[in-house]
């Protein structure tokens, strides 16, 4: 069975074929340019979208030596995401699925990077615990099969990509901001400055990180009122990444070990970070869970991890349960509900 698969939510482009549980092919275009802006522009994005993905499929196509009439099925990301990109690739994706006659998957991005650590691992056994965590989302799952997953844990407010993205700004660094402080924090002191674990000892599995990002800002404007001199950015990067990584990693942990599972998968943009990788796989491995952390392709927003689930979508329905093309794209992120203040 083989899947053309298109992944377009935010301001990566990118086409996969997969042949079974085989990757044959993966394409991923990023926006650099996003860079000098500070952060990404979505109708910016869009167009970027819109030149590339017809050439990226076209190439993803040759590298894996397959004819389009040999698709047995098309998947398209369709949420969440930014709404003018997932609107282009998803009309792209039903303009195929109609000029070829080929059925089309619709696919939530955060399932692809849910599943992302079978298509890494196919040994994995279910149940096991997902820490999905990129500039969008963050958040615990608890999965049980292909079909069947809970929501334990969401952030509040920011996630932790954007609080790492948010934080390099503050301290002078360019977008995004996130690989930096961890490039950066190789050569730091975590234990220089003390920045609140926000919810860290919570009786749940939910997440804050805009109070990190206050803190953060005050103690830059107290500190450093003429800019964070670059012999104290290591210490600063460090301590930052620390307050950071040690929820995820506890909250990740606790959540695994209620829900009696074996395996801890790390995936999304966060799950590249080089502390978070280490720290979570030192802490689990004391209770015996073990760690999977795709490889960087796969941590990126890349279309094998939604063509890996729309296959097992389509073995589970059967062909006829994707001829709808009249799905729409959702563009609303995961987050978790306030507590009202009584």
């Amino acid at each position: 069975m083989k899947i053309l698969a298109i992944e377009s939510s935010c301001d990566d482009t990118s086409v996969s074929v997969l042949n079974a549980d085989k990757v044959e092919s993966c394409l991923i275009s990023s926006q650099k340019f996003h860079g000098k802006y500070g952060g990404i522009i979505p109708e910016l994005a869009s167009r970027a979208h819109i030149k590339l993905i017809s050439a990226l499929t076209q190439e993803s196509l040759k590298q894996s030596n397959t004819d389009i009439n040999d698709i047995d099925a098309i998947a398209v990301t369709t949420e969440p995401g930014l709404v003018g990109s997932l609107i282009v690739g998803s009309n792209f994706a039903k303009g195929l699925s109609l000029r070829y006659n080929k059925p089309i998957i619709p696919v939530n991005h955060i399932e692809g990077h849910l599943y992302s650590g079978c298509l890494q691992d196919p040994s994995i056994k279910f149940p096991f615990i997902t820490l999905v965590v990129s500039g969008g989302h963050t958040a615990i799952f608890n999965v049980k099969s292909y079909n069947d997953y809970e929501i334990v844990g969401l952030t509040r407010d920011d996630a932790a990509g954007e609080a790492f993205d948010k934080i390099a700004k503050l301290m002078g660094l360019t977008y995004p901001g996130g690989p930096l402080i961890d490039k950066l924090a190789k050569e730091g002191n975590d234990k220089t400055y003390d920045f609140p674990r926000s919810m860290i000892h919570s009786d749940n599995f939910d997440f804050s990180f805009s109070g990190l990002k206050t803190s953060v800002r005050y103690f830059v404007q107290r500190e450093f009122p003429d800019g964070v001199p670059e012999s104290k950015m290591p210490d600063l990067a460090a301590s930052v990444q620390s307050a950071i990584v040690d929820v995820l990693v506890h909250k990740t942990l606790a959540s695994a070990k209620r829900y009696n599972a074996e395996t801890i998968v790390i995936a999304g943009g966060v799950s590249a970070n080089s502390q978070l990788r280490s720290q979570m796989s030192t802490e689990a491995a004391k209770f015996n869970i073990k760690t999977v952390a795709p490889d960087m392709i796969y941590c990126m927003d890349n279309a094998a991890m939604i063509g890996f689930i729309a296959q097992k979508k389509y073995q589970e329905a059967g062909k006829n349960t994707f001829t709808d093309l009249d799905f729409v794209v959702n563009p609303t992120a995961l987050r978790a509900k306030r507590l009202k203040k009584k």
